[in-house]
């Protein structure tokens, strides 16, 4: 299983519909609005790096409002 957090920058006054519509995709642990550089920041999971891309690229990045997403895989040092 792979982990990451997503982290997300949206349009103004997005970053609530966004984090509920992905909270509603498949593979996503958790979403929610945070301040800072960031508007949204969400804990996804998949089987596998490639998995986890098709999430990100497929899926979380089609939803409206988004601008730029960074993803940062958990590692286990």
């Amino acid at each position: 299983m792979v982990q990451a957090y997503i982290l997300i920058q949206t349009e103004v006054g997005k970053a609530t519909a966004v984090a509920e519509t992905i909270a509603q995709i498949d593979g996503v642990v958790l979403a929610e609005d945070v301040t800072g550089p960031y508007d949204v920041i969400v804990r996804a999971e998949a089987q596998s790096v490639d998995e986890l891309g098709k999430l990100v690229v497929a899926q979380i990045q089609l939803v409206e409002g988004i601008t730029r997403t960074l993803t940062c895989p958990v590692v286990h040092l």
